[in-house]
C-alpha cells in the first residue's frame, strides 16, 4: 500500500509545474482545440438532436432510454411501485438472514472467469465484499452530484417549472432500468478466489449474451461498454467533477480575486492524493467512504432545501401549481409542453443514469445470494437521486424567484451559482456549506467512477495488479489536469462515452429480460417462505 502512494505521488510531482505552466501559456487551449477536431464527430453522433419545430429538438439518446424504462416498468409489473418497500427492508437487513441460511444454496456469481456456463460457487464466507447499504450509497455517490444542484438549475430556467414535473415521472420509469441492470450485474459477477469481485455490463452481455446463442454480439458490446466506460470515467467522472468543484470554490472565494486563483493544479493534487489514498483499497475502501459521505451530504441538503420550502410555506401552492400547470399548458417556454417533457426527461437520464449500466458495476459487489435482491436495492436510486434530490432542488429555485428564462443560458458552474443563490435568500451562510458539499459529491463521484473504469480496465487488460496501478495512475493524474485546465473538448467526448455506454447496455438488458423475471420470482418465492 506505502509503496503504491509513493508511487503515485512521485509520478505526479512533475505534472505541477507543467499544468501550471500550461494554464498560463494557453497549451490547455490548443490541446482542447486539436482533441476537439479529431472527436467532434463521435459527440456529434452520441449527441445529435432530432428536430421536431417549434424549437424542440431531442437527444436521440433519450429515447431508448426512456423507450426502455417503459418497457422495463410493465414487462415487471411496476415493480418501481410494487417493490418499494421490499426494497427499503432489504437495506434495513430485515431480509439478511436470507442469505446467510442455507450455507449449501449457490450463490449468484460465477467463479470461474470465462466458464462456458454460469457455474455458480458454494457459500464460502465471500459471496460479496460490501453490504446492500454501502453498494447503494457506492452506486448514489457517482450520480448524486453536480447533475442534482447545476442540471436542474439548468433544465428548469429553459423548460420552467413544469420541467420538474417530468422530471419526476422519468425518475420513476428510471427505477425500472436500475432494477434490471444491477439484478444482472448480481448475477453474471465473476468471484475470484479471494472473494475480490468483477461485474457489471461487461458479464453480462458477455455471459448472459452467449446463454441466448448470441456470443459473439455479447463480446462485441462487452468490449465497446469496457471501452466507453473507461473514457467516460477519465473525463465525466473526473475532469469535469474536480473541475466545476474547483471553479466554485474560487468563486466563492472571491472569483479572479481569490487566492487560489491560477492554482488549479494545487487543488487537484489535493483531491489527487485524497482520491488516491481511498482508490488503492478497491470497492471495500470505497464502500466504506461513501457510506458515510453519501447519506452526510444528502441529508443535508434535503433538511436546507425543507428549511428554504417551510420558510417559505406560503409559496409551496403557487410552487405546486407551477409545476403542473407547466407540465401541460406551458406559457412563454422554449419548445412549448413538449419541450417542458423533454427538458426534464433530459435531467432525470442525465442525473441518475438508468440504463446506461454503471451503477450495475458497483452492486455487483454486494454480499447476497440473490440476485433480484439487489436490483430491489438498485431501484431506490433514481427515487433518492430524480425523485428527492432533484426535485427538493427544483423547489427551492421556483420558490426563490430563481426560474427565469435570462438563465437559460448558464453553464453548470454558474448554474450551482444560481442555487447557491437561491439557498442563500434563505440561510445566508448556507454558499459555504454547498461549496463544501459540492467538493464532497466531486470528490464521491470520483472515488466510484475509478471503480467503474477500472472494472472495464481489467475486463480489458487483465485483473494483474500492474494493470490495476497502471489505471489508478492514470486516473489520479487526469484528476490534476482536469482541475488545472480548461479541457472542455476533452470532458464532451467523455460525457459522450458515458451516454455511448447506454447502447450497448439497453441491448443486453432487453434481451436478457426474462432471466431477471427468474431471478425475480426465486427472490420473492424466499421472502414469502421466510414470512411462512
Amino acid at each position: 500500500m506505502k509503496k503504491a502512494l509513493l508511487s503515485i505521488f512521485t509520478l505526479l510531482l512533475p505534472l505541477l509545474n507543467f499544468a501550471q505552466e500550461a494554464q498560463e501559456a494557453g497549451i490547455d487551449q490548443k490541446i482542447d482545440e486539436a482533441f476537439g477536431s479529431a472527436t467532434g464527430w463521435f459527440v456529434s453522433a452520441i449527441f445529435y438532436q432530432i428536430d421536431f419545430g417549434g424549437g424542440v429538438k431531442v437527444f436521440w439518446v433519450l429515447f431508448p432510454l426512456i423507450i426502455g424504462a417503459l418497457y422495463f416498468t410493465f414487462y415487471f409489473k411496476l415493480i418501481n411501485f410494487s417493490g418499494f418497500f421490499t426494497s427499503i427492508n432489504i437495506v434495513r437487513g430485515k431480509y439478511d438472514d436470507l442469505d446467510k441460511s442455507e450455507p449449501e444454496l449457490a450463490v449468484a456469481g460465477d467463479a470461474t472467469p470465462g466458464g462456458d456456463a454460469i457455474e455458480t460457487i458454494k457459500v464460502e464466507g465471500h459471496d460479496g465484499e460490501v453490504s446492500h447499504f454501502q453498494a447503494l450509497t457506492a452506486a448514489l455517490s457517482a450520480t448524486v452530484g453536480l447533475g442534482n444542484i447545476a442540471g436542474v438549475a439548468i433544465a428548469v430556467s429553459i423548460g420552467g417549472a413544469g420541467a420538474t414535473f417530468w422530471m419526476i415521472v422519468a425518475g420513476f420509469l428510471g427505477m425500472a432500468s436500475k432494477f434490471v441492470e444491477c439484478t444482472l450485474g448480481v448475477k453474471y459477477r465473476d468471484i475470484e478466489s479471494d472473494g475480490t469481485v468483477y461485474g457489471g455490463p461487461m458479464y453480462y452481455l458477455t455471459k448472459g449474451l452467449k446463454e441466448k446463442g448470441l456470443a459473439g454480439l455479447g463480446k462485441v458490446l462487452a468490449v465497446l461498454f469496457a471501452i466507453f466506460v473507461i473514457g467516460g470515467s477519465f473525463g465525466g467522472g473526473n475532469m469535469f467533477q474536480v473541475n466545476q468543484a474547483f471553479q466554485l470554490v474560487e468563486n466563492i472565494t472571491g472569483g479572479s480575486d481569490s487566492f487560489l486563483h491560477g492554482y488549479g493544479w494545487a487543488f487537484g493534487l489535493v483531491m489527487a492524493i485524497l482520491v488516491g489514498i481511498v482508490i488503492i483499497g478497491g470497492i471495500k475502501k470505497i464502500a466504506k467512504v461513501t457510506d458515510k459521505i453519501v447519506p452526510f451530504m444528502v441529508v443535508i441538503y434535503v433538511v436546507a432545501s425543507l428549511f428554504v420550502i417551510f420558510v417559505n410555506y406560503n409559496m409551496i401552492g403557487d410552487a405546486f401549481a407551477q409545476i403542473f400547470n407547466g407540465a401541460f399548458s406551458p406559457e412563454g417556454v422554449a419548445g412549448g409542453a413538449v419541450g417542458v417533457l423533454v427538458q426534464g426527461f433530459r435531467r432525470a437520464a442525465f442525473s441518475n443514469e438508468a440504463g446506461i449500466g454503471s451503477a450495475s458495476i458497483a452492486h455487483s459487489a454486494v454480499k447476497t445470494k440473490y440476485a433480484a435482491s439487489e436490483g430491489m436495492v438498485a431501484l431506490l436510486e433514481p427515487f433518492i437521486d430524480t425523485v428527492l434530490v432533484c426535485t427538493m432542488t427544483a423547489l427551492v429555485l421556483i420558490i426563490t424567484g430563481n426560474v427565469t428564462a435570462a438563465n437559460a443560458g448558464l453553464n453548470d458552474a454558474q448554474a450551482i451559482l444560481l442555487t447557491s443563490g437561491a439557498f442563500e435568500s434563505a440561510i445566508s451562510w448556507f454558499p459555504y456549506v454547498l461549496t463544501v458539499a459540492v467538493v464532497l459529491f466531486a470528490f464521491s463521484s470520483m472515488i466510484s467512477w475509478s471503480y467503474y473504469g477500472f472494472q472495464g480496465w481489467s475486463y480489458l487488460f487483465g485483473r494483474t495488479k500492474k494493470a490495476e496501478y497502471t489505471y489508478k495512475v492514470i486516473f489520479c493524474l487526469f484528476v490534476i489536469v482536469g482541475a488545472a485546465a480548461s479541457l472542455g473538448s476533452v470532458i464532451g467526448f467523455s460525457d459522450a462515452m458515458i451516454f455511448a455506454m447506454m447502447v450497448p447496455n439497453m441491448i443486453g438488458l432487453v434481451i436478457l429480460a426474462p432471466k431477471v423475471r427468474a431471478e425475480l420470482k426465486r427472490y420473492m418465492d424466499a421472502i414469502k417462505s421466510e414470512k411462512a
